[in-house]
């Protein structure tokens, strides 16, 4: 049997560099702890609410973010709204039912965060709703993040009280000094915001 020695290397080199290319585009799963999770003002702005990738790739979550018909978020999107919950988007095909998203309810500290419920269909927030069941009524070309007009149910706080726990967060090291007004406001919304067993 005569081998043709140059068609064996090219398909060689074909099957190596081929598989590369398959390995880069596949996300790597990230793993998620308390210490992903510090202050939310060091993630990136977007309306209202905040993003970061945890796989490095910024630019990716912030093009759909910022995208004017929505689309899908690359794994490692982290989103949060408030310093206690959040949602970081998984490997595709981890939570079909998610859209592979993860929902994690967090304890903010000013020694850090603690993830007090984690989980895909199953997390319930501190208001005892459902994340999914929010999540879940945005339209689909929004990858189930809710803001207005997405279809999702209006959530129980006025844009003021975002702001004040969104400068409030004690893993903060730059929050700014409250006014009395803002402090009542928040003593209630602290009270309000108790966890439920």
């Amino acid at each position: 049997m005569k081998v043709h020695l140059p068609r064996v290397i090219l398909s060689c080199l074909f099957l190596c560099f081929g598989s590369l290319s398959q390995a880069a585009d596949d996300p790597v799963e990230v793993e998620v702890s308390g210490e992903t999770f510090g202050c939310i003002r060091d993630m990136t702005p977007v309306r209202g609410f905040y993003v970061d990738n945890l796989s490095g790739d910024l630019e990716a979550t912030l093009a759909i973010a910022n995208a004017p018909d929505g689309g899908v978020y690359p794994a490692g999107s982290v989103i949060q709204l408030v310093p206690g919950e959040a949602m970081v988007k998984r490997a595709s095909g981890v939570s079909p039912a998610t859209n592979d998203w993860e929902f994690f309810e967090l304890d903010a500290s000013p020694s850090g965060t603690e993830i007090r419920k984690r989980g895909f269909a199953d997390v319930v927030n501190r208001f005892g709703g459902n994340c999914l069941a929010c999540h879940a009524k945005a339209e689909p070309k929004w990858d189930m993040v809710c803001e207005t007009g997405h279809g999702c149910d209006p959530i129980p706080l006025t844009r003021d009280l975002l702001v004040l726990l969104q400068n409030t967060d004690p893993r903060c090291e730059d929050n700014p000094t409250l006014s009395p007004e803002e402090v009542e406001k928040l003593k209630a919304l602290q009270q309000a915001l108790q966890p439920q067993s």
